[in-house]
């Protein structure tokens, strides 16, 4: 199975890129991850609700440009449907039976994205009605990858 990481910037504090570099070690040998990270839009401090239109328009437009065809989109978005890990799990082991080979993650920017990505994800999920920085949720998908591979196998992952 692959699985795309489709997001928005980079990461720049150390301690995040260790714990993605661990778990995308981790995943080897269950899957081929690939993160594909696109340049953040600077957006000034207090925007005319058109420029910021605008601006997430420009970044939405350069993900949906990045999202790999055939592929099962799931945006990760804070009004998506609550999951748990076991359901992670099981989502992606459907979709794996399915034929679904391909799974792409969507993670938009600090300032969202426009309606356009939700029209094209073929899911929503949600991980928090809590709000974490688009770097910090990118570590916490990566773990819960590893974490639904785990639960898939019926190996113990945690006590």
């Amino acid at each position: 199975m692959k699985i795309t990481i489709a997001c928005v910037g980079k990461i720049k504090e150390k301690y995040l890129t260790a714990g993605i570099e661990e778990f995308t070690k981790r995943l080897q040998p269950f899957c081929k991850l690939e993160t594909i990270a696109i340049g953040e839009e600077r957006m000034p401090e207090d925007p005319s609700p058109a420029l910021k239109e605008q601006v997430l328009g420009r970044e939405t437009e350069r993900l949906l440009a990045v999202l790999p065809e055939n592929s099962y989109v799931i945006l990760l978005d804070v009004s998506g449907k609550a999951v748990s890990s076991p359901e992670l799990a099981a989502k992606i082991e459907k979709l794996a039976l399915a034929g679904s080979s391909h799974i792409t993650f969507v993670i938009g920017g600090a300032f969202g994205y426009t309606d356009a990505l939700r029209h094209r994800a073929d899911e929503r999920i949600s991980f928090s009605k809590m709000t974490f920085t688009h770097q910090m949720i990118r570590l916490l998908l990566v773990e819960q990858i590893y974490r639904a591979f785990k639960i898939s196998r019926g190996e113990k992952y945690h006590w």
